[in-house]
């Protein structure tokens, strides 16, 4: 039996970091779809969530990475498509909401995955089994199409019908397309002010993808697990589970034939309490330089547990919380430095003023706080020029406020 190899935390950070591109030093030139898809070669997908204070989530694990680049690129990988510059990402739920590259789509369809919450809607599939027909119909005939527009068609307000359909509630039209996009019968054709527009896979996805699904469920688990792996660079079970929310049984299972097939190994890491695992070969750079602002759905910093077991940084996202209660602010982005998480920031892109506003800003205990303030005021300059802001704007909450005020005058 292979014996097994321990190393230290701070190996196993830089190994995070390395797998999540961090090691890498940022385009010296203008970034390309080239740019985007190597990077989500090593994210493996982009977060998607309605947050609108800053950026949205799926435009900032790119600019953390690459630095400044043309949003379009993303939109127009995700949510168009032409012979010349054909579709390179399409959505699901993977780790939550997710953008990922259209050859995953079938995997995470394969019954690998823990079934979601639009399993609720399946109540309403059964008691009128016409309506599933109807929105599948109505979508053939309208094109890409909101909830809203499919509520109109369906629901009696003049809009025309398919023939044959019946009046619906709008609250059941919108749940069982929620329904027919976890069961991968509808998809997103494309986004309108970030509207999803529901539209039919085979209008959408390449024709091998659509003959790969459905995917057999071990095989596709063994495959995401490795993605897992590939993306984590360390990583305890149940970190590999929730990158993609598999199931426990079926996780365990991919994890334990992995490792039996050599393509996973086992690693100890001290201080962990769980075994660890990784992928042959898995690069651990001697140091990692460079400064990144993360937003609250970056898959480095995503699962809390993981953030503080390798970074020592209790991270919690304070949206939900009434605001005499929050701690450190509203959207809350941890800063990284030479990896290490320094500091945190509360930003908020104020867009009528052409300001980006930090209401609080906090730096971690033992932090070089003239060193952090200069490299945070520089990376909060470049993201606000990026945003199309004309300037940044220290608050007063934190004791990063004062000197980073004072750096950004």
């Amino acid at each position: 039996m292979t014996p097994v190899e321990t190393i230290g935390p701070a190996a196993a950070r830089r190994a995070a970091l390395s797998a999540q591109g961090f090691a890498a030093a940022r385009p010296a030139g203008p970034i390309t779809r080239r740019h985007l898809m190597r990077t989500v070669d090593r994210t493996r997908l982009l977060q998607l969530d309605s947050v609108n204070v800053a950026v949205r989530a799926h435009y900032m694990p790119l600019f953390s990475r690459l630095g400044p680049y043309d949003a379009a690129l993303v939109d127009d990988a995700a949510w168009s498509h032409s012979a010349r510059r054909p579709r390179l990402l399409v959505e699901y739920w993977a780790h939550e909401a997710s953008l990922l590259p259209v050859a995953d789509w079938p995997l995470l369809l394969s019954g690998a995955k823990r079934r979601g919450w639009w399993r609720h809607a399946e109540e309403i599939a059964e008691r009128e089994p016409t309506l599933v027909d109807d929105v599948l119909a109505a979508v053939k005939e309208l094109g890409p199409a909101s909830a809203g527009t499919l509520e109109q068609a369906l629901g009696g307000t003049g809009v025309p019908r398919p023939p044959g359909s019946t009046w619906w509630e709008r609250s059941d039209v919108k749940r069982v397309c929620e329904l027919l996009f976890g069961s991968g019968q509808l998809t997103t054709g494309t986004r309108v002010n970030f509207q999803r527009l529901y539209d039919l896979p085979e209008r959408v996805l390449p024709p091998d993808v659509l003959a790969a699904h459905p995917a057999d469920p071990d095989e596709a688990a063994r495959a995401l697990v490795l993605r897992s792996a590939s993306a984590l660079g360390v990583a305890t079970e149940p970190d590999l589970r929730d990158y993609y929310r598999l199931g426990p049984a079926r996780s365990q299972q991919a994890v334990a034939e992995l490792v039996e097939s050599g393509e996973l190994e086992e690693v100890a890491v001290r201080g962990w309490r769980h075994r660890a695992y990784r992928l042959p070969g898995t690069r651990v750079p001697r140091e990692v330089i460079g400064r990144a602002l993360l937003c609250p759905f970056d898959p480095l910093i995503w699962e809390r547990d993981r953030t503080e077991r390798i970074f020592g940084f209790r991270y919690r996202i304070e949206i939900y919380v009434p605001e005499p209660k929050r701690e450190y602010g509203y959207y809350v982005f941890p800063f990284l430095l030479d990896g290490e998480l320094v500091a945190r920031v509360d930003l908020k892109a104020d867009r009528a003023g052409g300001v980006l506003r930090v209401p609080g800003a906090f730096a971690e205990p033992g932090a070089d706080v003239p060193r952090v303030v200069a490299e945070l005021a520089g990376e909060l300059r470049t993201m606000a020029g990026w945003l199309g802001l004309d300037g940044v704007v220290a608050g007063e909450r934190g004791n990063l406020s004062a000197p980073l005020a004072a750096a950004l005058r």
